[in-house]
Parts: C-alpha cells; structure tokens; sequence
C-alpha cells in the first residue's frame, strides 16, 4: 500500500507538468510498474493530447501486459479526438488500474472504472484524492460549476501599497519574487488585469525567462476599451493571443485590427458583470486564470466571491497612507462581514515574503 501511494505521488508530480497548457482538458499523470519497476510515465500533453495514459503505454510497450497503472484521474471511457484511454489500458493487458479521482465530466462519470472492471481489471479507486482534487482544481470547478479556478495575485509593501502616490510600482518586490510571479503564469492558462492596470503599466502579461514554453492566454478587463492597442499588448497580440473583456458600447475595431479577440460582456451597474465574463471564459475551456489587478479589479473578484486562491508578495518597504491601497472598496460596515481565508503556506522568496491564502 506505501508502494501505491509513492507511485501515486509520482503520478501527481507529473501531472502538474500540464497545467496552464491542457486546457480544456486535466492535467493527468500516469505511471506504470509491473513487477516493483517503473516501465512507463505519462503527462498530459500540451494542447491536450496525447493523454497521459496513451503516452505511458506506448513507452511502456508489451511491459505493460499485467502491470498497475497509477493514474491521477480516472481514464476517459468516450470516442473523441482519440480512443477511450481506459479502451487502451484494457487493449494492453493492464491487470490493475489504481485512480485519485473519478472525472465528473457526464461523459466519463464513473464510465471508465466501469468499462475497466467488465474487462476484469482490478480498479483501486479514491488515492490521495484531496491532492489529486488540489491538483485540478480548475478542470474540476469548470465542469461542475461552469467556472474557472481564480488566483488572485498581490505585490504589496508591509503596509499593504502596490505603488506610491504618483503610481510608481517598479519594483516593489526582488527579483525573486517576479521570478516567482512567471512560474505562476506559466501554470495557468491564462493571465488577467484589469483597465486601470493596463493602463499605468502597460503590462505584457507573457511568461519571460523560462525558455520555449507555451505561452497563457492575456486578458483585459476593460468595458469600455479605454486601453490603447497601440501598447504592448497590442504590439504582440498575433503573436500571442490577446482577449478582450469589454461592454456593449466599446469600440473594438483597433483591438481587431491588432489581432486581438474581443468579447462582450453584459453589463451589471456601472461595471461589467465578472460572473458572467468568467462562465463566458469557462464555456471557452478554460480552467485557470491568474489575476494580477489591480485594485479594483481584486475588489470586484473579491466581492463576488470569484476568488479560489491569494498569492501574496510581502516587501520590506513601507510606502504610507498616501500610497495606493492593493484592494479597491468592498463596501464593509462591520468586520464580521469581512471575507475570511485560510492560509496554505508560508516562505521566504529572496528578501519578500511568500504566502498562500485560499477562499473556503
């Protein structure tokens, strides 16, 4: 039973190689042993395929004929782009099949432990599931909830500022922590601002220094498309995809001119609706979105409870009353009413510190 956990733990690890490239797909890992020995490991692959059982096999070979297969969720049971991966694990003479998850996309639901015990393998179902639910969080909450998983990122000084008075922001924190700030890019699908963010920094919202790697999707809250796509984003979007979030009134020809997508979304007050633009992204396959602000934004996310997880850069600087706030208004009379989270870790990144809250 250790060996069962080890093995799954492997599995986990290599699953998360594909988040923030899979989607709309999970990000699936697949180990399997026969006789005490590894004999194939799989991923799921960028773009979504091939699935991380079928590239385990086919490193695995004729190996896998009564071997156990660790998968981190449980193998699709329908006919899409390729054959059902619990139709190959049969097809290759797999003994045992050990899962974390069972998928509760209507088309697998149970289907492919099903399909893997009329064939008489034996299926260990539900090991190191609350790592495995961890894991894809984001996959899981767009088929059951029709949204994706939000992170909400913040670089703020001891005091709770992102810039000064005059809007300076650069840089708060080390270079350890916008180091940090990429790898979290890069495992989520997609990277989101807000107008007001756009438009003091100008941002570029790719992962940088990390090598060839597959690039997040850059969105821009902004309904009434203030911000120009004469800016970086602009300057880039056909070269990586840029999407526009934006109200019924915006003009959008010089974002489409660019290159960009643009996406309209209803409008809820004076702002746009953020549920509706998130279930909107969700029915587009994506599952993770990385939010970096600003105020406002964070505010609005907060508020209607479209927060999953903070991300927090703590820096050794104090700014004062006179900078600018990391959250916009919630509209709180009483501390009660105060969101409350639950902290995850904690860890020092270079000279800034590091920590990780969740919305329960």
């Amino acid at each position: 039973m250790n060996d069962d956990h080890a093995h799954m733990r492997h599995a986990l690890q290599l699953a998360a190689r594909g988040l923030g490239c899979v989607w709309p797909n999970p990000a699936v890992g697949c180990v399997i042993v026969n006789t005490g020995r590894i004999v194939g490991r799989g991923w799921t692959q960028p773009g979504g395929r091939p699935h991380a059982e079928r590239m385990a096999l086919d490193q695995a070979g004729r190996l896998a004929q009564g071997a156990t297969a660790y998968v981190t969720l449980e193998p699709c049971a329908h006919h899409g782009a390729t054959p059902p991966c619990a139709e190959g694990l049969i097809d290759a003479g797999i003994a045992r099949v050990v899962t974390a998850l069972t998928d509760p996309d209507p088309r697998v639901a149970g289907k492919g432990h099903a399909m893997l015990g009329a064939a008489g393998i034996t299926v260990t179902e539900g090991l190191c599931t609350d790592a495995a639910r961890s894991l894809n969080h984001g996959f899981l909450k767009r088929v059951t909830q029709g949204l994706p998983m939000v992170t909400l990122k913040l670089a703020t000084t001891v005091d709770g500022r992102i810039a000064t008075r005059t809007g300076e922001s650069r840089w708060i924190t080390g270079a350890g922590a916008r180091r940090a700030v990429h790898l979290m890019r890069m495992t989520h699908d997609a990277v989101m601002v807000g107008s007001g963010t756009a438009l003091a920094d100008d941002p570029d919202l790719s992962v940088r220094d990390m090598g060839a790697v597959p690039q997040p999707l850059r969105i821009v809250v902004d309904s009434a498309l203030r911000f120009s796509p004469k800016g970086r984003l602009g300057q880039t979007a056909r070269r990586h995809p840029v999407l526009l979030l934006h109200g019924p009134s915006a003009d959008t020809s010089g974002w489409v001119a660019a290159g960009a997508e643009c996406l309209e979304v209803p409008v809820l007050g004076a702002q746009l609706d953020l549920r509706a633009a998130l279930q909107a992204l969700a029915v587009r396959g994506l599952t993770r979105i990385f939010c970096e602000g600003g105020a406002g934004l964070a505010a609005a996310l907060v508020g209607a409870g479209l927060v999953d997880d903070l991300i927090t850069f703590t820096a050794g600087a104090m700014i004062g009353e006179e900078g600018r706030a990391a959250m916009g208004p919630l509209g709180l009379n009483v501390l009660a009413d105060a969101p409350r989270l639950r902290l995850v870790s904690q860890a020092a990144v270079g000279g800034d510190v590091q920590t990780h809250w969740r919305f329960d």
